[in-house]
């Protein structure tokens, strides 16, 4: 994740001047002008046309009050009136509803603009999270505001394979590759970064972080805000804090929820041996819950013994995939997303000592590939991989690899090898890497903001919300201590979300850094 420098003052100055251009008035931009002039003239365009919010495109299936529309931003801002792609919009308005007082009518407070991450997350469904109890008093107040980011969805999508080969399975997941098939695994990530070179063409370097944060400013002047209202979740909290680093006047308040570490040196490659890292020890904690519930589930009143039983399904599915398409990749990618959110934790118990009691069909439903959701896996995987690619040096040495990740994988064999062959791609990258923009603003420069993160998460380690707060001066931290869910706000903590309401609908923040206990850990479900 990241990239270069921009001059936000200059390019801040342009934009007041652009801005004051009527609609059809705006000058003509020569080729090769900086980043910086081309994100003030793309904004200046958008804020003269706005958004033709009308209805999506599968409005049979959304409530009427979601709106669609698009905005267009150039693909490479270096040349603004080159290559348009067009960014699809979705907004529900403000309510202005009191969800406590049906005779008060609630202020708009302008647009809550939302990115889920991923790279490569859709964020076009957010606003349908008015329809939450927990979001309402939000929705009242704001136009909750998500979007397709660039090769994302309806965004001008970027692919690198087939999708139906994306899916295929069953797949193994050795802990310990051997030899052989690391080999084979490096000549899949060659072949796979040169899939996405000849689908995405020269397009393929402009799908980075930094060109995300410059979407994001297209974005706020097409929707006619003046400063902006963020909420960034995982990686959305990467680009967003470039963006307070380029834009930092553009910003009205923002939202870090499940901060990355946004350290230029951390960008990416080490960012990920971390990650790797933390997926043990969450791993751990999964097991511990299960173990605590052995009643129920009977898969081992021990940590320990529960891995046992994990194992004895691995290698089960090994020699007999599930329903000829669960193997133990399939397996090990379903108890990964239990390690995001522990709302899954009960359903991925039960899957488990189902299975091993000679009932495969949990496993099979709740880890086995969905061929309608080819497309859409294979897209965001592509958009992951050129985002993360692009944004910073990779080593391009597999010796480098083979060497730090097999020392971690004697200490956190859960997820190290399999978060190798999901980056591998970029030891081969053809297109030009970035080198990270150094994120951080001075005493006064940017609006407070606040930074919200679980102690435990291991998508985004608790360390890199403390680098965020340490480099956004002003920031506040809150932290949900001894808990692990990926992204906590607007969840079940009620005092996390306390501290969200007050800062998005009246701009006040806590102390510096304060805590919150961790929500209620979910309950089990009974096997049949």
């Amino acid at each position: 994740m990241r990239a270069a420098a921009l001059h936000s003052a200059a390019g801040a100055l342009l934009l007041t001047a652009l801005s004051a251009v009527p609609a059809g008035g705006v000058p003509g931009a020569a080729a090769g002008r900086s980043p910086a002039s081309g994100v003030a003239l793309a904004a200046a365009r958008a804020a003269a046309k706005g958004v033709a919010f009308g209805a999506c495109a599968e409005a049979e299936e959304l409530p009427a009050a979601m709106q669609c529309g698009t905005v267009a931003v150039p693909l490479d801002y270096a040349r603004p009136d080159g290559k348009q792609i067009e960014l699809t919009v979705s907004r529900v308005q403000a309510t202005h509803r009191d969800p406590h007082n049906s005779k008060h009518r609630v202020p708009r407070q302008g647009a809550l603009v939302f990115n889920p991450g991923g790279p490569g997350g859709s964020g076009l469904y957010f606003p349908l999270i008015g329809l939450l109890p927990e979001w309402k008093r939000i929705g009242a107040a704001y136009d909750l505001v998500g979007y397709d980011p660039r090769g994302v969805g309806r965004s001008a999508p970027l692919s690198c394979q087939d999708p139906e080969r994306f899916l295929k399975g069953p797949s193994p997941a050795p802990a310990h590759p051997s030899e052989s098939y690391k080999r084979e695994r490096i000549a899949q990530a060659k072949a796979y970064a040169r899939g996405c070179a000849k689908r995405a063409g020269g397009a393929l370097r402009h799908y980075n972080s930094l060109n995300n944060a410059r979407d994001l400013d297209v974005l706020r002047a097409a929707l006619g805000e003046e400063r902006l209202t963020f909420m960034g979740a995982s990686h959305g909290t990467y680009f967003g804090a470039v963006y307070a680093t380029l834009f930092p006047s553009h910003v009205r308040r923002m939202v870090f929820d499940a901060a990355v570490n946004p350290d230029p040196a951390q960008i990416w490659y080490r960012n990920n041996l971390d990650q790797s890292m933390a997926f043990e020890s969450r791993w751990t904690d999964f097991r511990e819950w299960i173990a605590a519930h052995d009643d129920v589930y009977e898969l081992g009143d021990t940590a320990e013994e529960v891995l046992v039983s994990y194992e004895r399904a691995r290698a089960r599915l090994a020699a007999e995939p599930a329903g000829g398409k669960v193997g133990p990749g399939q397996l090990q990618g379903a108890f990964l997303q239990a390690g995001y959110y522990d709302d899954y934790w009960p359903a991925r118990a039960q899957a488990l000592s189902e299975y091993l009691k000679g009932d495969p069909k949990q496993l099979i439903a709740q880890a086995g590939p969905v061929q309608g959701a080819a497309a859409e896996a294979e897209n965001a995987n592509a958009v992951y991989t050129a985002v993360e690619c692009n944004d910073a040096p990779w080593p391009t040495d597999w010796k480098v690899w083979d060497r730090d990740n097999t020392r971690l994988a004697r200490v956190a064999p859960f997820e190290t090898w399999d978060n190798v062959w999901a980056n591998l791609p970029c030891a081969y990258w053809p297109a030009p890497r970035q080198r990270p923009l150094d994120v951080r603003t001075g005493p006064g420069e940017l609006p407070p903001t606040l930074i919200l993160a679980a102690e435990r998460d291991a998508a985004a380690p608790y360390d890199g919300a403390l680098e965020m707060h340490r480099r956004l001066s002003g920031s506040v931290l809150v932290t949900e201590r001894d808990a692990g869910t990926h992204g906590i706000a607007g969840g079940p903590n009620r005092c996390v979300n306390g501290h969200f309401e007050a800062y998005l609908l009246e701009g006040r923040l806590p102390a510096r850094r304060s805590a919150c206990a961790a929500h209620a850990e979910p309950k089990p479900l009974a096997s049949r």
